[in-house]
């Protein structure tokens, strides 16, 4: 089209045989949610994490898929690394964390803290199709997937490839460079046809424990900047606390940590929103191209 500058060819669409068993699998998962950005270093496993853990507190069955292969970290965030993972006739239990929250991720099976994750682009589609097809989720509310950041592999592979992907939630940070890369994100999903939730602002202020006030220190954020560009909801403005740092190296789950803070409020006011906008239809599943 003219004045929209070059088009973007996306990978051709493959049929994988696997997804048949994924979306049987996924039947019993009323709405699965993937947590994205465009970039690393802004908080996305702080944010998926906690998010399940509220969503859990608001009395939702919640899984969470930790998919980011080569920085698994949201089993440290929850204080549940070292579990063992135990087969079954089933299928693969997942790991127990706070609340009852089921877990998957591939720190449970790595050997030590120094083993790489060495894979390429087949493998982690592969590990993706079993973390939903030998894994024993039962019946949930939420799946919520917490992607690693860009728009590679993984990311491909759930857009294209995953046969229930009800929506996608993208995080973003107080940064020009966050608005560049986090709205290439926002037009990949919206190209692959998934549904834009909305955006979260991880870090829009500055939370002061001791004075208990929140101090606006990098005026006007990128997730307000993309809410307006791309038409999509502002789920949440999340300030920063210095105790989030303490709470995910000690793996305290900071919204069970500190139940009563402005951080975790709006955390209680982004999973409020995400249920209610996934029971409303679709709507704007995909770019318009009008």
């Amino acid at each position: 089209m003219e004045g929209r500058g070059p088009s973007i060819r996306m990978p051709p669409k493959i049929t994988d045989p696997r997804k048949q068993a994924a979306l049987e699998k996924l039947k019993n998962v009323k709405y699965v949610v993937a947590i994205t950005s465009g970039k690393g270093g802004v908080g996305k496993s702080f944010i998926a994490s906690n998010l399940a853990l509220t969503l859990k507190t608001l009395g939702y069955e919640v899984g969470l898929m930790d998919i980011d292969f080569h920085g698994p970290s949201a089993p440290k965030m929850l204080g549940i690394r070292g579990q063992r993972l135990i087969a079954l006739s089933g299928g693969i239990q997942p790991a127990q964390g706070p609340l009852g929250l089921k877990v998957m991720s591939l720190d449970f099976l790595l050997e030590d803290d120094d083993t790489p994750v060495i894979w390429r682009g087949p493998i982690k589609t592969t590990a993706i199709f079993q973390f939903i097809t030998d894994v024993s989720w039962g019946n949930l509310d939420f799946l919520v997937i917490d992607m690693p950041p860009g728009t590679g592999d993984e990311a491909i592979t759930v857009a294209q490839e995953i046969p229930k992907i009800d929506g996608v939630v993208f995080v973003t940070i107080p940064s020009e460079v966050s608005v560049l890369v986090v709205g290439r994100s926002i037009m990949f999903y919206k190209r692959l046809g998934k549904r834009p939730i909305g955006v979260v602002e991880n870090m829009s202020a500055f939370y002061c424990p001791d004075t208990g006030k929140t101090y606006k220190v990098f005026g006007k954020g990128s997730g307000r900047i993309l809410s307006e560009k791309y038409g999509i909801p502002l789920l949440a403005e999340i300030p920063l606390d210095p105790r989030i740092s303490e709470a995910n190296d000690e793996g305290r789950p900071y919204v069970l940590a500190y139940p009563e803070t402005p951080v975790t409020k709006s955390f209680e006011g982004m999973a409020r929103k995400i249920a209610e906008i996934l029971k409303t239809p679709e709507g704007r599943s995909e770019e318009k191209t009008g």
